[in-house]
């Protein structure tokens, strides 16, 4: 049985083969015989045979593909179906094999790929529960250390005891920032997100963020300025509460990794259908290591920095699903001791 023959070619070969041994028979048997024997009987008996031979092997060829069929089916598929669908499933014209194969071959791949996504998906659960798991513990850990030291008799020095509820209260705000930013990742990648797309000034928009975040600028100090040629405004489509966000999680970003008396500087260009809008920095700048990852969900380049400078180091995932949900890109540029720059394109209005 050829892989590429169709069950009609099949049952001809085998019908041809059966009716020549036929034909050979009633020859010897013609030449050897004491009867005799008519050459029409020699002719039509092997022609009988053959159309025999073709409807019954061709009948038990499309049965026993019938049944492979079927047992191929219970095998593959997750549905139920009918006997009449499998039944016409059987084509009498095309190669017995070939379909089946394929088939299954596409199943096999299809089950390797969900084996393979399955994989992907319980390292990542593992990876995000540790991270969580990680980044809770350390507040939670100093919050337990300054509540014990003070019911062990600490609050009985005033400087001590205020000293610590500060620390305490401080890693308080630090959970509930990594509560908010989790249930905002959360929210982002069901898809709960609705955006309220409008028309607004980029820039105006900037100045308020400049304004929300001026004190911890005054802190890190940091100045925040408009780069040169970005005296003009943009008007742009988007959702401008989420690109508030976006900007004051990326201009915080640049002041935690900032150096005492560097700037932060935005700039706007004009990419005719989009606009490019860049928070620039001349920090500590990135490792080239680092920024693959920079957008990957707690991932840290400097860790007890970051700790130090507080967040819950979500901001940038945040930055990246907001960016996503727009149809919109993300990108940065860094060198180390040089300083980064964080560009996202929005729709031109």
């Amino acid at each position: 049985m050829q892989k590429n023959s169709t069950p009609r070619q099949i049952a001809l070969r085998a019908a041809t083969t059966i009716g020549g041994a036929v034909f050979g028979l009633l020859l010897l048997f013609k030449a050897f015989a004491a009867a005799s024997i008519s050459w029409w009987a020699v002719v039509a008996l092997p022609i009988g045979s053959i159309a025999a031979a073709y409807f019954v092997v061709l009948t038990y060829i499309d049965k026993y593909i019938y049944r492979k069929i079927k047992l191929i089916y219970k095998t593959i598929h997750h549905q139920k179906v009918s006997t009449d669908i499998k039944r016409e499933g059987v084509n009498l014209d095309q190669p017995i094999i070939d379909d089946v194969e394929l088939e299954v071959e596409e199943w096999a791949e299809k089950q390797q790929n969900q084996i393979d996504q399955y994989e992907r998906f319980a390292e990542y659960r593992r990876r995000y529960v540790g991270d969580i798991s990680h980044e809770l513990k350390t507040p939670i850990f100093n919050i337990q250390g300054y509540l014990h030291t003070l019911l062990e008799g600490g609050y009985h020095d005033e400087k001590i005891a205020m000293s610590f509820l500060k620390k305490a209260a401080k890693n308080v705000e630090r959970l509930q920032t990594i509560v908010e930013d989790l249930g905002a990742i959360s929210r982002l990648e069901s898809g709960e997100l609705i955006l309220d797309i409008e028309t607004f000034d980029i820039k105006a928009l900037t100045i308020e963020v400049f304004e929300e975040v001026e004190m911890k600028s005054k802190e890190s100090g940091v100045e925040l300025a408009f780069k040169p040629g970005a005296d003009l405004g943009f008007l742009v489509m988007a959702d401008r509460e989420s690109i508030r966000q976006v900007l004051v999680n990326l201009i915080t970003n640049s002041l935690k990794y900032g150096n005492v008396g560097g700037a932060t500087r935005i700039g706007f260009y004009d990419m005719e259908s989009y606009i490019l809008c860049e928070v620039a920095d001349n920090g500590i700048g990135i490792p080239e290591k680092h920024l693959p990852h920079v957008f990957d969900r707690f991932y840290r380049v400097d860790k007890s920095r970051s700790r130090q400078k507080g967040g819950s180091g979500l901001g940038l995932a945040i930055v990246k699903h907001i960016m996503e949900a727009h149809q919109q890109t993300i990108n940065v540029r860094s060198s180390q001791g040089l300083g980064s720059t964080f560009g996202i394109t929005l729709a031109k209005a």
